[in-house]
């Protein structure tokens, strides 16, 4: 597929929001959405994305879509398409900005012209739709490369880079040699972090601007028990281990199957300290039953984790539970992941790299006790000790296995850290904080341009 999709969003009121928060922050975004109902009068805000669904990234747009949508904002959504051969190089960009190769595959000039052909083929239809004074954010790397076309067309151009390590190494340095040329011409650049920026982008055109949750969508809604029960015992889940037994308590890690979430690192972890833990706790691994757009590499690792759970001891196997939630249906899939976060005990994010973990974020909202990786994005979102348990070491088994001992044996200080956690999200990590800090952006682009 080459051609533009346009993404259906539905409007949400701002008020929707807005009955969660304290009168102070209710005042400030109501102001904030008069203020972009003035400012961008007359021009269309663009979202550019690779996959409309599965990954953070969609999610995060879908909410942000329909609130803006809500407060009278022109907004739209593209998808672009592309070949495999596309969609592997992305991946492959994708993985070496988090400071790992990947495929083996190189990002020389071949690369490149299949990335500039990919994206050449979009161009024309952009340029029909895009008008001179419009905003535009291109997310990730799969759309960098049409910042040049856009911004000579007359448009703002922001690139919104979701991913990105704290630090640099030859990986890194190969992937953004690659996108510096294609990012050149965006008029600024958005990043969870800082220190995710290369040195080459203008800090002048820096914003950090973190992700946010939305407390109303499928799989973050609140659930009735019975909703909650049906949805967990949904058949054809499990494709390796019995069913998860739901009157005992279970260790939940949801992610992508990309090896950067270390999924079977966690079932090596339970299954090699198993003695360490209470002898009715389960695990749960979690992730999409169908590949992901522009993740070419999921099928490979769901069925490395397969591999890998047939090799444990039976005693490990009876207890570990590889789940695969169905995607043909975005909402039941959302519903699905929501009840499982819900009726976990203690929730696990053993990635070996993150630049912001919605999946983190989630079960934070749900008050659930996290134990998650310090990288990236989520040293930001968890205070450790306080909202959270951080593992230095994102490679360390023993030591997930020894907080998870300490969060399984001592229900009072799981139910301190999922309140904290819960309060850090409502404080940091909702829309009304995106959304100033995207209407504060545009009015400095379109003020620097005097448009």
């Amino acid at each position: 597929m080459t051609r533009l999709v346009e993404v259906a969003v539905a409007p949400v009121a701002l008020a929707r929001l807005t009955a969660l928060l304290p009168p102070e922050r209710v005042d400030r975004v109501e102001t904030y959405a008069a203020a972009a109902r003035r400012l961008l009068a007359g021009r269309t805000v663009w979202n550019i994305s690779s996959t409309a669904r599965g990954g953070g990234v969609a999610e995060m747009l879908a909410a942000l879509v329909a609130y803006a949508a809500g407060t009278g904002v022109d907004i739209r959504w593209l998808v672009i398409g592309g070949s495999p051969d596309f969609f592997a190089l992305t991946k492959r960009i994708h993985n070496r900005l988090h400071g790992v190769p990947g495929d083996d595959g190189a990002l020389d000039a071949a690369a490149r012209a299949t990335y500039d052909a990919t994206l050449a083929g979009h161009v024309g239809e952009l340029v029909d739709l895009v008008r001179p004074g419009d905003l535009v954010l291109l997310h990730d790397p799969q759309t960098a490369g049409l910042a040049g076309a856009l911004r000579e067309r007359g448009a703002h151009v922001v690139w919104r880079c979701h991913v990105g390590v704290d630090e640099s190494n030859r990986w890194t340095q190969e992937a953004w040699g690659f996108l510096q040329d294609l990012v050149a011409p965006a008029h600024a650049c958005v990043f969870s972090r800082e220190q995710f920026a290369p040195a080459w982008v203008d800090r002048r055109w820096l914003r950090i601007i973190p992700p946010s949750l939305d407390p109303f969508s499928a799989k973050n809604v609140e659930l009735t028990p019975r909703e909650d029960k049906s949805l967990v015992r949904r058949l054809g889940l499990v494709v390796e281990g019995p069913a998860v037994p739901l009157a005992d308590p279970f260790v939940l890690q949801v992610s992508r199957w990309d090896r950067l979430k270390d999924m079977s690192g966690v079932l090596d972890a339970f299954a090699g300290h198993l003695a360490e833990l209470p002898p009715d706790v389960h695990l749960v691994l979690a992730g999409p039953a169908d590949g992901v757009a522009d993740d070419p590499e999921a099928g490979e690792v769901l069925a490395e984790c397969r591999d890998r759970w047939r090799s444990l001891a039976p005693a490990a196997r009876r207890r570990a539970h590889l789940l695969a939630i169905p995607m043909d249906d975005p909402v039941a899939n959302a519903r699905t992941v929501n009840a499982l976060q819900r009726r976990a005990t203690v929730v696990v994010q053993k990635s070996l790299a993150e630049g912001f973990g919605l999946t983190v974020t989630e079960p934070m909202w749900k008050a659930r006790p996290v134990v998650a990786s310090a990288v990236g994005g989520i040293r930001d979102q968890i205070e450790d000790g306080v909202s959270g348990i951080l593992l230095e070491d994102p490679r360390d088994g023993a030591a997930l296995a020894a907080a998870l001992a300490g969060l399984l044996g001592d229900a009072k200080w799981r139910r301190e850290l999922g309140r904290n956690a819960h309060d850090r999200v409502h404080e940091h990590y909702l829309a009304d904080r995106h959304l100033i800090q995207y209407v504060d952006l545009f009015a400095q682009l379109l003020g620097a341009d005097g448009a």
